[in-house]
């Protein structure tokens, strides 16, 4: 088998936590190659996402790093002989890399955490709203990319089927016309029918609120199959950034509970919506 082109989001991190397991285990990568009988170029290209490997191989290596985390050498596995092509590699060299590693990680994910303080989350975007969004790009994108951006974005509503999904939204973006006005009433009236789903739970933050310094804690948390595969997304000047170490996890999700606990409950939050959504 070839070398991978462009490994995926999920095939870099099954490689970022074999690497932790060699280095947790104190072995060099030429050790680790001696372990499976292949070169110290192969591990290198098994560590980097270049070069996958069998069950088998998985698991010779899990217990030569003296690994005792049954659900994680499994969760490892599964990763390792996910087949999966998503709907997303239609996408692929059409746009940016990282519209496709988010919507894998979505797919994947046992559950989602947004905060969002200036949009409304990606997910639950109408299609007038992402194309306002995507259209006051600078430099302008042109029509047939934008329009890739805004398909793209409304397919990431596959990830609301069935996935426990919770938003934390900031006033601001609810009031905020991304587009205009008759668009924000549908986006609002869209944002509330969505929160009526069982899986689905949406929390508002209220410009009254005192004392809230969170406004720099937008994020996408995603759970793995277990707590040390789960994934932070945070947009930034230059795109986004894939966060996965343990003490930024911690962190995180510390900052997500704090956030939580001062927002309106969901009924309120569904009240609070309908009443904007009036205003409008």
């Amino acid at each position: 088998m070839g070398l991978r082109r462009e490994p995926t989001a999920r095939q870099t991190r099954l490689a970022t936590e074999l690497r932790r397991l060699r280095d947790a285990a104190g072995l060099k990568a030429r050790e680790a190659a001696e372990l499976l009988g292949v070169s110290s170029v192969q591990i290198s290209q098994i560590e980097s996402g270049l070069s996958g490997l069998s069950e088998e191989r998985l698991r010779r290596l899990a217990s030569h790093y003296m690994c005792t985390d049954d659900e994680l050498v499994s969760a490892l596995v599964a990763m390792a002989t996910d087949r999966t092509r998503g709907w997303w590699e239609a996408y692929r060299w059409l746009l940016p890399k990282p519209f496709l590693d988010l919507a894998e990680l979505e797919h994947h994910a046992t559950s989602l955490r947004e905060v969002q303080f200036l949009y409304i989350p990606g997910p639950f975007q109408t299609e007038d709203y992402a194309r306002a969004v995507f259209s006051y790009r600078v430099p302008e994108l042109p029509h047939e990319e934008l329009e890739l951006r805004v398909r793209h974005r409304m397919q990431r509503k596959t990830t609301l089927e069935g996935t426990p999904y919770e938003a934390v939204v900031h006033e601001a973006a609810l009031r905020i016309m991304v587009g205009d006005r008759a668009a924000s009433r549908a986006q609002l009236s869209h944002l509330l029918e969505l929160s009526e789903a069982e899986h689905v739970t949406v929390r508002v933050i209220p410009f009254d609120l005192e004392g809230f310094a969170g406004a720099a804690s937008a994020m996408t948390y995603a759970g793995g199959a277990v707590p040390k595969l789960d994934t932070v997304v945070r947009d930034g000047p230059h795109g986004a950034s894939f966060i996965d170490s343990e003490a930024q996890l911690g962190a995180f999700r510390a900052l997500f509970h704090k956030v939580e606990a001062v927002s309106l409950v969901p009924g309120r939050s569904r009240d609070f919506i309908h009443r904007l959504t009036k205003e409008l």
